[in-house]
């Protein structure tokens, strides 16, 4: 009864102007959290695109190593002090530390 009291004397454009802080919390939330997002993500696709031999990089777990090998989704890495190699998928490395260890 007091909704319909209430829905009977709202001017019609009303349900416009209550929608619009729901409309401006979503542009907020694109522009502080899904755009960032976005550019991190081709950021990082286009770094492990960029793989080379030789890159020192840092995986995920934490492990730094130079790139000795590359193959389709997989690297081989060599790790000091005592030249183990390990094999990790590409999609594991983080960061490109340097690339100054090309031979």
């Amino acid at each position: 009864m007091v909704l319909n009291l209430f829905l009977q004397s709202a001017p019609p454009g009303s349900s416009l102007v209550g929608l619009l802080p729901i409309l401006l919390i979503f542009a907020v939330f694109y522009f502080l959290l899904f755009l960032p997002m976005q550019r991190q993500k081709k950021q990082t696709q286009k770094m492990l695109a960029a793989l080379q031999n030789g890159d020192t990089v840092v995986t995920s777990g934490g492990i730094v190593g130079s790139i000795v090998t590359i193959d389709d989704d997989t690297v081989v890495l060599r790790v000091k002090p005592d030249n183990v190699k390990l094999q990790v998928s590409r999609s594991s490395v983080t960061s490109l530390v340097s690339g100054e260890g090309k031979k």
